[in-house]
This record gives C-alpha cells, sequence and structure tokens, in this order.
C-alpha cells in the first residue's frame, strides 16, 4: 500500500478517492482520527470518544460492502449526543439521563447501511438546550478555530470534530439555530432539511415538533451526498414526511430584510463588515435582490422562547427534571421551568398556533419563487462572556435562526470570507420545504465564486518596515488597494539589519544560525495591484517568501545576502518599530 499524509480537514469525495487509490486504509484512518482526539482532548468535543473497540465492529462491517457500490464505504462521522447508537450510552449531555439503545436512530442506520463509520459520540449544550455550546458537565466546547470563544451550540461537539479534522461530517439536531449556529461559527456548511425530510426517529426530543436532524460538512458535495443517504420517509415515525428534493437549481430571486442586520458582541464591527462583504457578494451574481418587510420573522421567532413553544420541550423533559432536582445545569433546568408557568395553558398555544399559521403561508407565498438571506449570527462571544452572562448571549446567538423551523422552512448555512483571521462568519439561505433546491444551488453557486476570489484575487504581503501602518511608505500599501490585516511574527530564522540607504531601511534576511522571529505586518492585496507594487521596490530590497511563525510562507520583502555586508544587525530589537 502507498503512504500518504491524512488531510487536515476530511472530506468524503477525498477520502473515496485515497481509497480508491490504495493511498489509504479505513484502518489507518480511524487510528489517525483516535490521535487528533486525543491530541485535542481539551477542546471537549466528545462525550464518548473515538475508540477502537467501538469502532472495530463497523471497520469490519465494510468486509461485506463494495468500496464501488456503498457510497458512504469507509467514511467516517460524528452523532451528537442526543441521537441513537446501539450499545452506546445516549447522554443528550446529562449522566444521570443517560440510557443504552438496542436499535441506531433511522438516520445511523441507514448511514451504517451505506458504509459509514460512527466514530464517537459528540458533545453538546445539555438537553440540545442553546445555540452557545457552554452548558455541558462534559466541558465546554471550544471554538475550533479560536479556543478562546465559543463553538456555538447545541451541536457543538459535532461541529468541532469536522472542524478539527477528526470525521469528514457530523449529526447535529436543529430545534431554534443549533444546526446553523455551530457551522457558522466554525467555518462549516451546517444544512437543516425541512421538518420531517430526515426521520428523527431516535433522537432525544427538544421540541418533537420542531426537531430536525442535521449535517455538519466541510464541502456542500458532501452535504448532497449524506443527503441522498439518510432522505425519506420512516414509516414508524410519526414525524417523518416524504419529501423529495430536486436537482438543484437557482431561485428566480434573493431576498433581504429592509431592517437592516442588528449586530452584536466584541465583534460586532467586524461582523458588519462582513455582511456587507456577503452582499456585495451576492449582487455578483446576477440574481435579482428584493427588499422585504421582515419584521414578522422575528415576531414568530419570539414564539419559541417567549411563548407556549416552549411548554412542548417541559412536556418531553418536565418529568426528569422534577425528579431529579439539582441535576440539570441551572440555566439550562431554569429554561426547561419556565414552559410550566401557568400562562402557557391551552388557549395560549392554540393562540400561538393561529398566529405562526398566517406567519408561515406568509413565507411559503412569499418565497416560492426565491430564497431568503440572513446573517447566520449577528455576533459571537468569548466563553468568558457567556459565562457571566448565559442568558443574554445565548439569546443574541437566535436573532436569525429562531423561526425557521417554526415557519417550516428549510435551510442551509454557508461560509463566507472571515470577518477577520480564525474569526468566520456566516449567511443563511431559506427556502419553502418544497425549494431545497433553491437554497442547495444557490450555495452551490456562491461557494464557487468565493473560491475563485478567495484563489485568485487577493495575495497576503509581509512588511517588515517604512511600509508599515505609521510609516512614510505606508501610502504605497493604500495606493495599491492593499488592506491591513494583522500584525505578525516570522520564524525564528531571520536577521534584521539597518540598510545604509537614504532614508535608512530594513532588511530581512534568512540565516541559517544565529536568527530571530522579527515582528512584522501582514497586508492583503489584489493581485492585480502586486506586480506593479513589486516593479517599486529597490535593491538590495526585492519580493520573496517570507516564514511565519507558524511555519506558513506568504509574499513579502527580503533582502539579498550582501546587505548583511553593509548593515548594521539589529536583530536584537526584534523590529523595524523599535529601533530609535
Amino acid at each position: 500500500m502507498k503512504t500518504m499524509n491524512t488531510p487536515k480537514l476530511l472530506s468524503i469525495h477525498k477520502l473515496k478517492e485515497k481509497y480508491m487509490a490504495n493511498e489509504l486504509t479505513p484502518e489507518g484512518l480511524i487510528q489517525e482520527i483516535i490521535q487528533r482526539a486525543e491530541a485535542d482532548k481539551e477542546m471537549n468535543i466528545w462525550i464518548t470518544p473515538p475508540s477502537i473497540e467501538f469502532i472495530q465492529p463497523y471497520l469490519d462491517n465494510l468486509k461485506k460492502l463494495d468500496l464501488e457500490s456503498a457510497p458512504l464505504w469507509g467514511i467516517p462521522f460524528a452523532i451528537k449526543d442526543n441521537i441513537d447508537l446501539a450499545g452506546v450510552p445516549t447522554t443528550a449531555g446529562c449522566e444521570e439521563f443517560a440510557y443504552t439503545p438496542k436499535e441506531h436512530a433511522t438516520v445511523v442506520k441507514r448511514l451504517i447501511d451505506a458504509g459509514a463509520i460512527p466514530v464517537g459520540k459528540a458533545n453538546l449544550d445539555q438537553f440540545a438546550t442553546g445555540l452557545v455550546g457552554t452548558r455541558s458537565p462534559y466541558g465546554e466546547t471550544r471554538n475550533a478555530l479560536n479556543p478562546d470563544l465559543i463553538s456555538g451550540g447545541s451541536s457543538s461537539g459535532s461541529a468541532g470534530s469536522v472542524a478539527r479534522g477528526q470525521v469528514a461530517f457530523a449529526l447535529g439536531t436543529d430545534t431554534a439555530g443549533s444546526g446553523r449556529v455551530p457551522a457558522a461559527l466554525n467555518r462549516l456548511v451546517g444544512f437543516k432539511p425541512s421538518l420531517g425530510a430526515w426521520p428523527t426517529k431516535g433522537v432525544v426530543p427538544a421540541c418533537a415538533s420542531l426537531d430536525c436532524v442535521t449535517i455538519f460538512a466541510n464541502a456542500l458535495s458532501d452535504v448532497e451526498m449524506v443527503d441522498q443517504v439518510v432522505r425519506g420517509l420512516d414509516e414508524s415515525d410519526p414525524w417523518s414526511k416524504n419529501i423529495t428534493r430536486e436537482a438543484n437549481a437557482l431561485p428566480e430571486k434573493i431576498y433581504l430584510t429592509k431592517e437592516p442586520p442588528s449586530f452584536f458582541g466584541p465583534f460586532a464591527d467586524k461582523y458588519e463588515k462582513a455582511w456587507d462583504a456577503a452582499i456585495v457578494g451576492l449582487e455578483k451574481l446576477n440574481i435579482p435582490i428584493e427588499y422585504i418587510d421582515g419584521g414578522y420573522l422575528s415576531e414568530a421567532a419570539s414564539v419559541l422562547y417567549d411563548g407556549p413553544w416552549v411548554a412542548e420541550r417541559w412536556s418531553d423533559l418536565g418529568a426528569f427534571i422534577t425528579e431529579n432536582k439539582g441535576v440539570a445545569f441551572p440555566v439550562t433546568e431554569a429554561v426547561l421551568r419556565s414552559g410550566a408557568k401557568p400562562e402557557y395553558d391551552a388557549a395560549s398555544v392554540f393562540e400561538a398556533m393561529h398566529k405562526l399559521q398566517a406567519f408561515k403561508q406568509k413565507a411559503h407565498q412569499q418565497f416560492k419563487d426565491g430564497v431568503l438571506v440572513m446573517p447566520t449570527s449577528g455576533g459571537t462571544w468569548t466563553r468568558d462572556a457567556v459565562r457571566s452572562n448565559p442568558i443574554a448571549t445565548n439569546s443574541a446567538m437566535g436573532l436569525y435562526t429562531n423561526h425557521c423551523n417554526l415557519l417550516d422552512l428549510s435551510a442551509i448555512n454557508i461560509p463566507t470570507l472571515d470577518a477577520e483571521e480564525n474569526l468566520p462568519f456566516g449567511i443563511t439561505f431559506f427556502s419553502t420545504n418544497q425549494n431545497e433546491h433553491f437554497i442547495l444551488g444557490l450555495a452551490d453557486l456562491l461557494l464557487n465564486n468565493k473560491q475563485t476570489e478567495t484563489k485568485k484575487t487577493t495575495t497576503l504581503v509581509a512588511v517588515c518596515g517604512l511600509h508599515m501602518r505609521g510609516f512614510p511608505l505606508e501610502k504605497q500599501m493604500v495606493e495599491h488597494q492593499a488592506t491591513f490585516v494583522k500584525e505578525a511574527k516570522t520564524a525564528p530564522t531571520y536577521k534584521l539589519v539597518k540598510l545604509d540607504t537614504v532614508p535608512a531601511k530594513p532588511g530581512l534576511i534568512r540565516s541559517n544560525h544565529d536568527g530571530a522571529s522579527i515582528e512584522l505586518e501582514l497586508w492583503e492585496m489584489p493581485v492585480s495591484e502586486f506586480g506593479k507594487f513589486a516593479l517599486l521596490i529597490p535593491a538590495p530590497l526585492g519580493m520573496g517568501k517570507v516564514q511565519l511563525e507558524d511555519g506558513t510562507e506568504v509574499p513579502g520583502f527580503v533582502c539579498e545576502a550582501s546587505g548583511e555586508e553593509t548593515g548594521e544587525d539589529i536583530t536584537r530589537i526584534g523590529g523595524w518599530r523599535y529601533l530609535k
């Protein structure tokens, strides 16, 4: 067998290619996944982590299946721990609630029958009640890209397992946004099919009439393949429906709300700019954009937690909470107990049902030919911020998600360009339950455009002297349409010299000995401007590859070795800014 490194991020199609080419085996991949999970232990991704003991039977099962005919042969996936995997405890984030199912959930069985390998049960906000990822006695799931930030919930571990390269896809659930918010915060595709399109038999209910099983993946094509496997009626599931997804197509219109989105949290300004950039991207698609009154969407959303629908959670979990006082997280128990308020009587439920029915009819008429687009989240928080103010921060995360299932819409989160480095931003496409092919078609178009722009239109440039902010040649960066990204450092293999020029300039020289990390700045410049900019650089300076502290290489200012002979060695000061 040939050997080849396992990809950092996993996808169904890439893994299948490696299997077909004998470059990888499922056994080798599982060993790598177990090692990755152990290395990421502090991320709190898993409740039942990957182990060869329970994975081995599924590896053995592959011998009965054919690689070419089993669509998910050897593909590892994670299961949110409110979805049943036979023989493995289902905790729903509460050890005292745990039970060991004898049967797989319907969606899990369909995946295993198609050759997929379940590798573990993923962490979640307890009883799937939360959108932050911090409400678990098994630990706060950390954001896959920035551990100080929240992962999003309740499907926190599911998103983390995909974003950290431990599975190709993961199952989550979505009642109020739990299959979309974690996708947005971890730079993933998150698909929530229409109510009933994927069976929910074997899922611990949050609000049974609204619950959906969802998928997190790195690629839209992976989402579509899993959808083909798990979609379809389960006659033993009272909530299951026979909803066929048509071939992907583009909508006739894109709908945006007249009311500008509100943004919150410590990165509100960056999120707002990312949303503006996303709108520019939509405008380039040449699909008509229409602005609508979206006030009724917010009014519908309020029914979920500020109305009698929360009583549905209490009807399923109230007996357990009452009989096991103090077992649940305090904030989780408070949310659940709010469903027992005396004002949520039968009359209030019917009043809410009638109001929602009118909103639902309006939405389905309004979006029959198009797709509604909103930010997936208006912001994010540090885990510390959520811990100190758990209710308000969590409520904010559902601002653009809560209405979806109440109005029987399908939805998909699409990652757009990051708000800043390692601060992902996502937008959600909504469609009626008959038009899922619109949101997938539009997602495909937008993702292709995004990849083209990311790969072809800009480049990072490392600058270490007079082109940095506040220095005389910063204006050249601005003239060539460059924007500041962040401060950074080189790998510890560079010397910095003060060149004998007028004015004095720094020379960055890679050294095989006596090197240090030198402070610099990273700017983003259009590729169309980069060549013209490089022509302005006088010898002995020039453009080359600069290795950064994290091992990556970017274009940047470097100096010929001759500069070391005539220049003054100032490596010890660590950067041009410190020169006096």
